[in-house]
């Protein structure tokens, strides 16, 4: 199997990843309650879910007082947030890259959950996270951590210059499925720049730990993730 686009990816293990998201080390006991940690008190504040998968974040803000709208690229990901969330769910197809179908000023808080490393350019996408949030609103992002790109690297291959910008391809087992996933590497300084230049100002940069609980939950992963990140998370505001 060659590279893929996103959402061909996902439309094609829209189901293992589903699955996989649920419970998961990765998402369910690291990344979704760092997101979460960041966002804090969500009652009331309506936040657009930018790729939105199969809708577990939008679950848990939405239960948390939010007022929600999610997109995703993959129309087989957002079928299963339908069947999640229910009918009544604000959730639409639509591509990050593209200008997003909302209004201006429309939101409190974009979330975008793992998201962005799927872009080569951010400009286009930052500028309309700008466009669409409230001037104070926030942006709340995470991505593939820069440093653990290379760590990975260096396993498997030359190790390639952190400071270039570059493509990479990550294969890994969904629920006995193979999935192939290609990936945008850009230095922090490189990300850090995109942000501000979009018009936000930076907050907050997270590199928490995994839920202590999952500890016994996952013996054999849990030490890894608990002495180097593998996602690195972002609190911005619009300026």
């Amino acid at each position: 199997m060659g590279r893929m686009t996103p959402v061909a990816a996902y439309d094609e293990f829209a189901d293992a990843y589903t699955a996989e998201n649920e419970t998961s080390l990765m998402n369910a006991y690291y990344e979704r309650p760092a997101t979460l940690a960041l966002a804090g008190d969500v009652a009331g504040r309506r936040i657009l879910d930018a790729g939105c998968g199969s809708g577990p974040l939008f679950a848990a803000l939405r239960e948390r007082g939010a007022v929600v709208t999610g997109f995703d690229q993959s129309a087989a990901m957002v079928e299963h947030a339908r069947r999640r969330l229910g009918a009544d769910a604000d959730l639409r197809v639509a591509d990050l890259a593209d200008p997003l179908p909302f209004a201006d000023d429309a939101f409190d808080d974009v979330v975008a959950s793992l998201v962005l490393h799927y872009l080569r350019d951010w400009e286009p996408t930052l500028a309309e996270f700008r466009r669409v949030l409230k001037t104070g609103g926030r942006l709340i992002a995470s991505v593939n951590h820069p440093f653990m790109n290379n760590l990975i690297h260096r396993r498997t291959g030359p190790r390639p210059d952190y400071f270039e910008s570059y493509t990479w391809t990550d294969e890994f087992e969904l629920h006995g499925q193979t999935a192939r996933m290609t990936f945008w590497h850009k230095p922090l300084h490189a990300m850090t720049d995109a942000f501000t230049a979009a018009g936000f100002r930076i907050s907050v940069i997270s590199e928490p730990h995994p839920m202590p609980e999952a500890r016994e939950l996952f013996p054999d992963d849990f030490h890894l993730l608990d002495t180097f990140p593998s996602f690195l998370f972002f609190a911005l505001e619009a300026g």
